[in-house]
């Protein structure tokens, strides 16, 4: 404090003690005081006193001292209960914040939406009193729910289940889809009503099963399995399992409507309902995706009892896999095996694995190969658990006498190219953020052929394969899975299938030969016009053109048999 201050303070306290009021205030606090009275001080109204506020209520009160107060003009209530004013009473009321949440299902559905939904009901059902056949009802879930025509068959099944003439009726259609208010819904609400089971919450792998039987028994594009029921039962497994890969993010089995809302599945179902090819529908359905999936787990299965043990493994891609990766697999770092064998992988398990290995740009992969990296499961990927996975990577390329590149460089690149938030630290959010450059991360740990494929890669020649047959761009499960059905189908062609097909090689190399020795002789021809025309002997110039025939002609049947080889 200021010695001026502190002067001017106490002037102004001898000041007022030296009054008769505060004399006679201060006789009565000590007397009070001595009597072991409450202190209380002077009214506002009898007394003023100078005293500070903060020095009052220290002196006088004995509860914590309020808030000062601020000001308030005299048009402003003390608080909306105590005090209103006339013009509040006039005041219109504020507009009313339409809903937006509805607990019990969908908004409520206008009278013209209800009426366009009554007319198409009436129209279909009114022709059919007794009801709709399958192939009828069919039609209702095309027009008037506007869903794919193949879940006709597994709803009809439903809504018939315990009735003896299998035919749905008005009544029964009309009350199951407005009991769950679906006139209005969107249409990912409609296809989860229809897949879901009632009194439950999720869809497992038993709700698909139905829609996959009635893809096999209906698809054009699957008729040729119609006598192989025990890859008909394979497909479907692998359909089922590739769409929960996809969809179901969690891994827990059970499908919600959230993950299924955020899916493209209905548009899989659109796009296989138009295309008699299955293969043209590659999300899911394509039976090429399924042949490669099944075949590459035939071949590792040695002993043929449907489960892969840790040695079967370790065969994929040619080796390729390093076994510090395959023993992560099994120490079930990504995910839980479905087999209930200990030490065995099962079909479900190993088609999580390949879509994983194959297609390192999706999300349910990057989190597969994340788990396994992070050895100590703390969400980040260090330089010390990249080096435990990398050393035998080093190993390997010494054995095959390649020169192996060294981890600090392979660190550099790494920073580089994910550009991690924390130097030398990996987290799962860095992955994602630079994708699909981030799978170099995973094949330079795991793939060897993968990552010396990078190191030796042509940018031109990748971008060729990345396009489609008409020009799309393909995903890496995509051209994966197109190459290696090529290459089951030329192992499991005849062989003299392969023989018409040299033949017609081989003509097709010989009609070129022939045709090229023809032009030959035009051109040799000419040659010996010309000889003769600047003074040349005809012997002459006929014997030049002919050894030019002639060794046209060698070299075009050369041409051939390389063609039919």
């Amino acid at each position: 404090m200021y010695p001026c201050a502190k002067l001017k303070l106490d002037q102004l306290f001898l000041q007022w003690l030296s009054l008769p009021d505060s004399q006679q205030l201060v006789s009565n606090l000590v007397e009070d005081a001595k009597q072991g009275k409450a202190l209380k001080g002077p009214s506002s109204s009898s007394f003023t006193t100078p005293l500070s506020p903060t020095t009052a209520h220290a002196i006088f009160a004995s509860t914590p001292p309020l808030s000062p107060q601020k000001c308030r003009s005299p048009c402003s209530p003390v608080s909306p209960v105590r005090r209103q004013s006339s013009s509040s009473a006039l005041r219109p009321p504020l507009a009313r914040i339409p809903q937006f949440y509805f607990p019990g299902g969908g908004a409520p559905v206008s009278e013209d939406v209800r009426g366009l939904f009554t007319a198409r009901v009436n129209a279909l059902f009114d022709p059919h009193p007794q009801g709709l056949n399958l192939e009828q009802f069919s039609s209702v879930v095309q027009e008037v729910c506007q869903l794919p025509t193949i879940l006709a068959h597994p709803w009809f099944e439903r809504l018939v289940a315990g009735s003896s003439e299998r035919l749905v009726g008005k009544a029964a259609f009309v009350e199951w889809w407005s009991s769950r208010q679906l006139v209005a819904a969107p249409a990912t609400r409609r296809l989860w009503e229809v897949l879901r089971p009632d009194g439950k919450h999720h869809l497992t792998y038993a709700d698909f099963r139905p829609l996959l039987q009635a893809v096999l028994q209906y698809h054009p594009g699957l008729e040729f399995l119609a006598d192989t029921p025990e890859f008909q039962a394979r497909y479907a497994e692998t359909v089922i399992y590739r769409i929960f890969y996809t969809i179901n993010r969690s891994g827990s089995g059970r499908m919600s409507y959230r993950e299924l809302r955020r899916s493209d599945l209905l548009d899989a179902l659109f796009a296989l309902e138009r295309e008699e090819d299955i293969n043209r529908v590659p999300r899911y359905f394509s039976y090429e995706h399924f042949y490669v999936v099944y075949c590459k787990f035939w071949e590792l299965d040695s002993d043929h009892d449907f489960s892969l043990d840790r040695n079967d493994l370790a065969h994929y891609a040619n080796c390729a896999l390093t076994y510090q990766i395959v023993e992560r697999i099994f120490e079930e770092a990504p995910r839980k095996f479905s087999s209930g064998v200990p030490g065995k992988m099962g079909y479900e398990d190993f088609v999580w694995f390949i879509l994983s290995e194959e297609d390192k740009t999706t999300d349910t992969a990057m989190e597969y190969w994340f788990r396994c990296a992070d050895l100590d499961c703390d969400g980040v990927i260090t330089p010390s658990e990249m080096w435990h996975f990398y050393e035998e990577q080093m190993k390997r390329l010494e054995g095959l006498s390649q020169e192996p590149v060294l981890f600090e460089d392979v660190l550099c690149q790494l920073h580089d190219m994910l550009q991690p938030a924390a130097e030398g630290c990996y987290t799962l959010a860095d992955v994602r953020r630079t994708r699909p450059q981030s799978s170099l991360l995973f094949n330079s740990l795991f793939n060897l052929h993968k990552f010396m494929a990078y190191e030796n890669r042509d940018p031109f020649a990748l971008r060729a394969e990345q396009l489609g047959e008409e020009g799309q761009v393909l995903s890496d499960w995509d051209r994966f899975a197109r190459g290696e059905y090529l290459r089951l189908a030329v192992e499991e062609e005849p062989e003299d299938m392969q023989v018409d097909t040299a033949d017609e090689m081989w003509g097709a190399a010989a009609g070129r030969s022939a045709a090229g020795s023809k032009m030959l002789l035009e051109e040799a021809d000419a040659d010996e016009e010309e000889l003769a025309a600047v003074g040349l002997g005809a012997a002459a110039g006929a014997a030049a053109a002919a050894d030019f025939v002639a060794a046209a002609s060698d070299a075009a049947g050369a041409t051939a048999m390389d063609a039919a080889s």
